[in-house]
């Protein structure tokens, strides 16, 4: 049995998955709970009168009421992301089991949020597992076809719809397989930016290059 985050982290790096399992740190920092937090006051937060300048948000106030304006008018569940049947669930399927951070009813829906940065369109792809993990553990536990699910990107306001596709659900077996498969540290990547952000920089030993140094070869 997976955890949602171990299938997001293989989607991401499977090295860096290996390390987290040999440190074994799971434990969430205070600023990404407090990040996250943010997905519970959206009411609160577009609210004219609300002072945003102390908000862990990371984009301007006009910008991030405009991105709330946005999803608000976009997405046609809004109220129930405002205001969802249950919070933080622990959902357990049949070969992973974690975190949704909300839980929309009727049809039942779960929701991620996490404190980065959205893309310019759609999700990330380890988003996007972690939120088809979700779809399927629901799916599981209630016996009924889960067709979508959301993610949240609460620093700058914004809220994505993903559908259970079927190549969302190819991605999110091969990153099964290979959380599944991990019983040593994994190939390096090579030359990657996710590299140069990452707490396991040094122990892996992934060299990262400029692109001045890439293109001088």
């Amino acid at each position: 049995m997976q955890a949602f985050t171990d299938l997001a982290t293989a989607a991401y790096c499977p090295r860096k998955l290996y390390y987290r399992r040999l440190r074994d740190e799971f434990d969430v920092p205070d600023r990404v709970a407090s990040i996250r937090n943010l997905a519970f006051r959206y009411g609160e937060l577009l609210d004219p009168t609300s002072d945003l300048h102390a908000e862990p948000i990371a984009v301007t106030p006009t910008d991030y009421r405009s991105n709330l304006g946005r999803s608000k008018a976009r997405l046609d569940r809004w109220a129930d992301l405002v205001d969802p049947l249950e919070t933080r669930v622990f959902l357990r399927g049949k070969d992973a089991n974690g975190i949704a951070h909300k839980l929309l009813a009727e049809p039942a829906v779960p929701v991620i949020v996490s404190p980065g940065e959205p893309p310019e369109r759609g999700v990330w792809e380890p988003h996007a597992v972690w939120a088809t993990a979700a779809a399927k553990a629901l799916s599981w536990e209630r016996g009924e076809t889960v067709k979508s699910a959301y993610v949240e990107y609460p620093a700058h306001g914004v809220v994505r719809r993903v559908r259970m596709t079927t190549r969302r659900k190819a991605v999110y077996r091969k990153a099964l397989r290979t959380a599944d498969s991990i019983d040593g540290p994994p190939p390096r990547l090579r030359n990657d930016s996710r590299c140069r952000s990452c707490a396991y920089l040094d122990e892996c030993g992934t060299k990262t290059r400029s692109l001045r140094s890439r293109l001088s070869l």
